[in-house]
């Protein structure tokens, strides 16, 4: 997590964007996002150049030609001239990176500069450099991106919530992406999966901190590897931006609703890690052919299409609300169904309502399943904290924090299995869950512990009764001579 500096700086950037005439905030994020990817494009030129003098090979700069494009050179530039040639030299010649049919060109295409004026730009660029990004490692330029997008106040229109980073890394410990692997998000807003997702192979596959994927391996995880679908232009553009900013020089990110009739994607991912809508719908006319449940819930729908997208064997990690859980519509059990008897249920983690605060206090649940082969039993885990408090304020307390427990237990639930109903873990067996009508809700199947009372010796209570009474008849006869007086 961030210290409080660098939010505080985080936090008046915002402020800047909201006095200075733009208070949109997807808008602000936008043009906040295309500021910090232009400093970074030149702090990644820079680190490969030196890469390349260290191999002894020929580098050739992305700015050869456009030196005037540097962000070291155009940020020092006066108040008269800076906003005239960052919208009309620096930002086209960053739209026009990409490769002629990437997602970077084609969604970059009708993006535009919009900051209204000098003095904003100055402000902003000032903030930025003050951040540090260059000196800042992966992971904290991870969280500084992530925090400009905590702030993101729109987040939760129609369900729309942005997953917290922590949750996304423990989804993603669960499923374990490996090289090879072909990663879908088909709802993928800011791209948090498949940044952290892509992180992950990455780090399982070095040795003493050296990477032991070779260039042509490379090559295919950065290219061939991770797939995002969003249905709004700009989060698609700043989920291309973010996914440029952590390596992966053209992102197939698509701005498609996978939910329609365009997208037809079956059976051919081996992992799918998501937070779909919960809240949305779709037009009957426009919803795929594919989908067969008759429902117009976004949150049923996703679950089929993740279904339908996995080849045999592959994984699906997902957030789903609680409803999903005990929701007994044919809908809700037709979808049940299809994930119990067509897939192999791994877990059901039942996850605390203030996880989406300050944003929704609504109740949800990761799900994981693996596709082609029927579920003999699930593994259950009654989530009470996940390091931060579950109010507004969503402050740290590392002391309250399931999350490791939660990743070790599921490691190795096959070898303990826990059948004690009075534990946060254990195993319900699909017989009892067909039994009660298709319930995932954990609350179907835990127990309670009974709390023992202490009972006090009944001949104790009688002599202090007895030393009450005794106590109080001798103030009766005490206020009795006063009246006789």
């Amino acid at each position: 997590m961030l210290h409080a500096e660098l939010k505080q700086k985080i936090r008046k950037l915002w402020d800047k964007f909201w006095s200075g005439g733009i208070s949109n905030p997807l808008q602000a994020i936008e043009q906040i996002s295309y500021l910090i990817f232009m400093r970074k494009l030149e702090d990644r030129d820079v680190l490969e150049e030196q890469n390349a003098v260290l191999k002894g090979i020929k580098y050739k700069s992305i700015f050869a030609g456009h030196e005037n494009c540097k962000w070291s050179v155009w940020s020092e530039y006066s108040s008269d001239k800076i906003l005239a040639h960052v919208r009309d030299m620096v930002f086209p010649f960053m739209r026009n990176l990409g490769e002629e049919n990437s997602s970077y060109a084609k969604y970059m295409k009708d993006a535009s500069f919009s900051l209204p004026t000098a003095s904003l730009l100055i402000e902003a660029v000032s903030i930025i450099n003050d951040l540090h990004i260059k000196e800042q490692n992966q992971d904290t330029q991870g969280d500084i991106y992530e925090y400009l997008l905590s702030e993101l106040q729109t987040a939760g229109k129609n369900g729309q919530f942005r997953t917290p980073r922590h949750i996304i890394k423990m989804m993603v410990e669960l499923a374990n992406p490996e090289y090879g692997d072909r990663i879908l998000d088909p709802a993928c807003g800011t791209a948090g999966f498949l940044v952290n997702a892509y992180e992950h192979i990455l780090r399982t596959n070095q040795k003493n901190g050296v990477s032991t994927l070779t260039p042509e391996k490379k090559k295919i995880l950065d290219e061939e590897s991770l797939y995002g679908y969003d249905i709004d232009r700009t989060m698609v553009r700043i989920a291309v931006m973010n996914l440029m900013m952590h390596g992966i020089t053209n992102p197939k990110i698509t701005g498609e609703d996978t939910l329609s009739k365009r997208y037809n994607e079956n059976g051919v991912y081996d992992l799918v890690l998501a937070n779909p809508p919960f809240k949305g719908s779709i037009n009957e006319s426009e919803k795929s052919d594919e989908l067969t449940i008759s429902t117009s819930k976004t949150e049923l729908l996703f679950l089929e299409l993740m279904y339908n997208s996995l080849s045999v064997g592959g994984r699906c990690a997902v957030i789903v609300p609680e409803g999903v859980l005990f929701g007994n519509s044919n809908a809700h059990k037709s979808i049940k169904k299809l994930l119990l008897e067509k897939c192999r249920l791994d877990a059901v983690i039942s996850m605390p309502s203030g996880i989406f605060k300050p944003y929704a206090g609504v109740s949800t649940a990761v799900l994981y399943f693996t596709k082609g082969e029927p579920t003999e039993k699930v593994w259950f885990y009654n989530m009470e904290a996940d390091g931060y408090s579950l109010d507004d304020k969503r402050t740290e307390q590392p002391d309250k924090n399931d999350i490791p427990d939660i990743l070790e237990r599921f490691e190795k639930r096959n070898k303990e299995d826990n059948k004690s109903r009075f534990e946060k873990h254990f195993f319900v067996p699909i017989e009892e869950i067909k039994e009660k009508d298709w319930d995932l809700s954990i609350n179907r199947y835990k127990k309670e512990k009974e709390k023992e009372v202490n009972y006090r010796d009944s001949k104790v209570i009688i002599e202090e009764a007895k030393k009450e009474v005794k106590e109080l008849l001798e103030g009766f006869e005490e206020l009795e001579k006063l009246i006789t007086v």
